[in-house]
C-alpha cells in the first residue's frame, strides 16, 4: 500500500485526542479536512478505524491495532527529533526517570548530583514508585528510564542492566530487645509483628518467596506504601522489618537482628525500553549509570 504519511498523522492526533476539534487545533488544520483524511484511510485499508459519537471518536479493535504500531512510528521520529535537538549543546531538554525508593537512595541520588553538574540546563523529572508501577511508567512512555530494585518484571520489549547489589538486613526497636544480642532464626522472626512494603510490590514478592522456600507463611501485620517508611515505624516499635544496609546511615531508635541466615543480596537495575531510542540527554544520564556499574 502507498499511503499518505499525512493520514496517518491525522489518524496519530485523532486516536491520541480522542476528539476531532482537539487534534484540528494540534494539526493547525480543521474538523473536514481531518474527516476527509481519516474516511481516505479508513476505505484504503478496508475497516473502520473510529467509532463516532457526541463525545468524541473512539477507536474500533482495528484501529486500536493500528494505533499500536503509529504510535511506535511517531515515537521514533519524535525522539529523532528531539535527539537532534537536545544533541547540539545539551544545554535543554529534559529527563524523566521512574525510580523505586531503594534504587534512588542506594544508587541514583550520586548519579543524579554527578549528571546535575555536568548538564545544569537539563531538567530532571524523578517518580517516585514501586518496581512494577515503574515499568508501567517506562512502558507506557511517561519515563525514558527506570531505575528499580530486584526482582524486577522481564519483558521482550525491555532492556535489563544490573547496577549494583546491596543487601538488607532485619531490624527491630528495643521493645523487642529479645531478638538482639544472639542468633535469630527465620520462625522465630516470623512470630512478631512484621512490617512490610505491600503486597502489590516485588518487594513482598521477594520475600513471600524467600520464606516460602523454607516453609514459611510471610505475612506482614502492616504494610507500608514506600521503603522509606518502614525504618520509622519500627523505630516507633510496631514490628520488626527488612531495610537496605544503606538506609541504616544516622538512624536512631533501630538496632539489627542477628539472623542464623543472611538475607539473600538484591540488585538495583536501569531499564529501558527496547524499540524505543533514548533522546541525547537521558542517554548521558544511561552512561553515567553504567559507568556506576562498572565502578561497584
Amino acid at each position: 500500500m502507498n499511503i499518505s504519511y499525512d493520514h496517518y498523522r491525522v489518524f496519530y492526533y485523532v486516536a491520541q485526542c480522542g476528539n476531532l476539534s482537539k487534534a484540528a487545533k494540534c494539526l493547525y488544520s480543521n474538523q473536514p479536512n481531518l474527516t476527509r483524511a481519516i474516511k481516505a484511510l479508513e476505505s484504503e485499508l478496508g475497516c473502520p478505524l473510529f467509532l463516532r459519537s457526541n463525545r468524541g471518536m473512539r477507536l474500533t479493535p482495528e484501529g486500536e491495532r493500528l494505533y499500536a504500531h503509529v504510535r511506535a512510528a511517531f515515537g521514533h521520529i519524535e525522539a529523532g527529533e528531539a535527539e537532534l535537538r537536545e544533541s547540539r549543546d545539551l544545554e535543554s531538554g529534559t529527563v524523566c526517570v521512574a525510580a523505586s525508593e531503594v534504587a534512588l537512595r542506594c544508587v541514583l541520588l550520586p548519579v543524579l548530583r554527578q549528571y546535575r553538574r555536568l548538564y545544569p540546563g537539563i531538567r530532571l523529572k524523578i517518580s517516585n514508585h514501586s518496581t512494577p508501577q515503574a515499568i508501567a511508567a517506562l512502558r507506557g512512555a511517561a519515563a525514558d528510564i527506570a531505575v528499580v530494585t530486584t526482582p524486577t518484571v522481564h519483558a521482550a520489549t525491555l532492556v535489563e542492566r544490573p547496577i549494583r547489589q546491596f543487601s538488607e538486613v532485619a531490624v527491630c526497636s528495643r521493645a523487642f530487645a529479645e531478638l538482639l544480642g544472639r542468633k535469630v532464626s527465620f520462625a522465630e522472626l516470623l512470630s512478631y509483628p512484621l512490617v512490610s512494603l505491600g503486597a502489590q510490590t516485588k518487594s513482598f514478592e521477594h520475600y513471600s518467596g524467600f520464606f516460602a522456600d523454607r516453609g514459611l507463611l510471610y505475612a506482614p501485620d502492616i504494610e507500608t506504601a514506600t521503603a522509606d517508611q518502614i525504618l520509622p515505624m519500627v523505630a516507633a516499635d510496631l514490628g520488626v522489618g527488612f531495610v537496605p544496609e544503606a538506609f541504616l546511615t544516622g538512624a536512631e531508635g533501630v538496632s539489627v537482628i542477628d539472623l542464623e541466615e543472611p538475607l539473600p543480596t538484591r540488585r538495583v537495575c536501569m531499564i529501558k525500553r527496547r524499540d524505543q531510542p533514548l533522546g541525547a540527554a537521558a542517554r548521558q544520564l544511561e552512561h553515567l549509570l553504567s559507568r556506576a556499574a562498572e565502578e561497584a
